[in-house]
């Protein structure tokens, strides 16, 4: 097979780069930096334009090289955590530089496998579709493995992704789905923490407590699910009593078709992303 012509990389020692300065690459540097699973001296980015960028990253201690080129020849694991539409121009740029003895991986939203290889020259190359929790731990992280890469790749970046939340593997068909689920997700949830807030003020509560009790709620009843393993709806089950309050909101929800919303927000999004990855 192709992988086994590769050097492995040693993970003790291994230097990562990000192609790419944006909130996603610092949410993940950030990551491997405080929960000790890289030492901050051992990742590079380069910053353009944007002076509060290099701050951003220079205040957990990465090195911010001149340019883009610098920091692949520094890495031996290349993130391009780019923008979709300027990947292709950023990896046919950087051809030259990205030999085969270095893990390529894109965390870049809609941009495929085969497009990527096919820029960089080589198929050692792993997709990775994160989402921002991963700022604070708590990321849900899906990759695929490019045809080259090895499984000893894909365990360096299950570890290091890892290190920011909990990572999946799955068929590159199903990421559009991924994206409309975990991808964009977030911001559902952010959507509904602010109307369970809002709902708390108009029932009579200062605005500070009902943002508090909102997020820790959210954030309990995902580790509810997270960990006890149970059904979400035996969960739900658990709370509502027989014409208790619980039930009452439940009915609410119901007769605004709440469960139907949020399955068509994540097909929405899932097709944009299908789309996007089409043009």
């Amino acid at each position: 097979m192709e992988a086994t012509q590769f050097l492995a990389i040693q993970t003790e020692t291994y230097k990562l780069g990000f192609i790419g300065a944006g909130k996603m690459a610092e949410s993940i540097a950030k990551g491997a930096v405080q929960s000790g699973f890289l030492p901050a001296p051992r990742i590079s980015t380069s910053i353009h334009s944007n002076p509060a960028r290099r701050v951003a990253f220079e205040s957990f201690g990465v090195k911010v090289l001149p340019q883009n080129r610098n920091v692949v020849e520094e890495s031996d694991v290349v993130i391009f955590s780019v923008k979709p539409q300027v990947v292709r121009d950023v990896v046919l740029e950087l051809r030259p530089l990205l030999t085969k003895d270095k893990l390529l991986v894109s965390i870049a939203a809609g941009t495929k496998l085969k497009d990527l290889q096919e820029w960089a020259g080589h198929s050692r190359f792993i997709r990775v579709v994160p989402n921002t929790p991963s700022a604070v731990g708590e990321a849900a992280s899906v990759m695929c493995l490019g045809g080259a890469a090895s499984e000893e790749d894909g365990e360096l970046v299950a570890k290091l992704f890892g290190s920011v939340g909990k990572i999946w593997r799955a068929d590159e068909k199903l990421f559009d789905a991924i994206v409309g689920l975990s991808g964009s997700g977030p911001a559902y949830i952010y959507l509904a923490i602010e109307a369970l807030a809002d709902g708390g003020v108009a029932a009579g509560l200062p605005r500070e407590l009902a943002m508090g009790l909102a997020s820790q709620t959210v954030l309990g009843a995902a580790s509810m699910a997270s960990k006890t393993g149970k059904h979400p709806g035996q969960l739900k089950d658990d709370v509502a009593s027989p014409g208790g309050t619980t039930i009452a909101g439940i009915h609410e929800l119901e007769k605004g078709g709440f469960r139907g919303t949020l399955m068509n927000a994540v097909i929405a999004a899932a097709k944009r992303s299908r789309e996007l990855s089409q043009s």
